[in-house]
């Protein structure tokens, strides 16, 4: 065996056979071939943002982030071709080079851009889709080692590689559909949790951008509005954005973190305390530095999709649960919205969707929460994010998705030898 992968919070760990990291598109198709040729299965990482067990593996593991940059880029028409590994950081930068953004983004830029739509990362937005719907074609080499652009008249196969769970093949590009950059005006105000719950549908059809973020052991939500607005950007200071973003943001809450772990008896008034310190504030800047948010801290994540009119009351029961167990948990409940899409195994397929996440702090028991979440998000029909923890199978996934045969036709067709099946691909695609 040779080093061995972890991702970013360090709970998923394994050690490939071999890394490798190819630098461009032939240097891809002959690791494929040749781990293909040698019997050993093959497993795509980028930067290591997924909570689950989607990248391991003991064969062949291959790091894309090499394959990165733009690779065409057309202004006129938005539509902007770039490498799999392109981290959304650095993508946000070069598309603002050409006076381009992406319509939507979530509160992470560290993933790469191939990672990010696989998973079925989004923002929010009542009216938006997920990252993967801003997918034009995608490139990947399959189980057979061709190299296939997919798109155009195959769509049932871009729709399937657009949330692909990393088990069609190696994607090596993906052109975008990008939108003139733009500016957008956030507004952070503390509220009664209750008030925002109550009216949790009006707020999210009245802002372009609404979420929540709420401790289980408060009374108060804060509230994030971002809309579009005229004009430039108009930057918070270097100094100000410190003091807010890495003080208060990431030390704050990491020092209240590790303090409820060593005294988890402390920590409803540690979530009271955190909440009290969520102080409004007012942010105008280009649209990727407003959707972005700092992460330093160490956690590990679930998230579920449900119906949107059913949000308020699935979040009202994770909250209810934790309470009457006096579960120890401090990271803040948040909450999002996202317009349906028609890729095959989002979990925004067919239906207008309210997105609940819960955290817990590293090295903190978490499984008996997330147990319970999910007990709770199957009562809706709720659906796991792709990227982040969740117990489900294919048994019990299937009747989730209105077209999951669909893409296990898509499967079939791309890696009919199952050549990037891992054990999560078989426990929740099917073998």
């Amino acid at each position: 065996m040779g080093e061995t992968w972890r991702n970013w919070t360090g709970d998923q760990r394994c050690s490939p056979t071999e890394i490798v990291r190819p630098r461009d598109l032939d240097q891809l198709a002959a690791a494929i071939a040749a781990a293909a040729e040698a019997g050993r299965k093959v497993s795509v990482a980028g930067s290591g943002h997924s909570f689950t067990e989607a990248a391991l593996t003991d064969g062949t593991m291959i790091d894309i982030g090499a394959l990165s940059g733009t690779i065409d880029a057309d202004p006129s028409s938005g539509l902007v071709k770039v490498g799999a590994g392109t981290v959304l950081a650095d993508l946000n930068d070069e598309l603002h080079g050409h006076g381009l953004a992406m319509e939507n983004l979530g509160d992470i830029d560290r993933q790469t851009i191939a990672g990010a739509i696989a998973t079925g990362t989004h923002g929010t937005g009542a009216k938006l889709r997920n990252i993967s719907a801003q997918v034009e074609a995608v490139e990947l080499i399959d189980g057979g080692g061709k190299v296939r652009e997919l798109g155009g008249e195959e769509a049932d196969l871009l729709r399937a590689a657009r949330v692909g769970v990393g088990a069609l093949g190696a994607v090596s590009a993906v052109t975008l559909r990008c939108v003139p950059a733009f500016t957008l005006l956030r507004v952070d105000t503390p509220e009664p949790r209750e008030d925002v719950l109550d009216s949790f549908d009006e707020r999210a059809e009245a802002n372009d951008h609404f979420e929540l973020f709420t401790f289980p052991y408060a009374d108060s939500a804060l509230v994030l509005e971002r809309n579009r607005v005229e004009g430039p950007p108009r930057p918070r200071g270097r100094l100000a954005a410190y003091l807010n973003d890495i003080v208060l943001e990431n030390w704050a809450l990491e020092a209240l973190s590790a303090g409820g772990r060593a005294m988890p008896r402390a920590i409803p008034a540690l979530s009271r305390l955190a909440a009290a310190l969520a102080s409004g504030g007012k942010t105008i800047d280009r649209s990727d530095r407003v959707f972005a948010s700092e992460r330093r801290g160490r956690f590990t994540e679930m998230e579920y999709g449900v119906p949107r009119e059913h949000g308020p009351e699935a979040a009202r029961r994770v909250i209810e649960w934790v309470r009457t167990n006096r579960y120890p948990v401090f990271f803040p409940i948040e909450m999002r919205v996202a317009a349906d899409d028609d890729a095959l195994l989002s979990p925004s397929h067919g239906q207008d969707t309210a997105y609940i996440a819960v955290h817990q702090y590293g090295g903190m028991e978490w499984r008996p929460y997330f147990e319970a979440v999910e007990g709770i998000m199957r009562d809706y029909g709720g659906r796991p994010h792709w990227g982040k923890r969740h117990f489900q199978t294919a048994a019990t996934l299937a009747p989730l998705y209105p077209r999951w045969q669909t893409f296990q036709a898509a499967r079939d067709e791309l890696d009919p030898g199952r050549l990037f099946a891992n054990e999560y691909a078989q426990r929740v695609l099917g073998p």
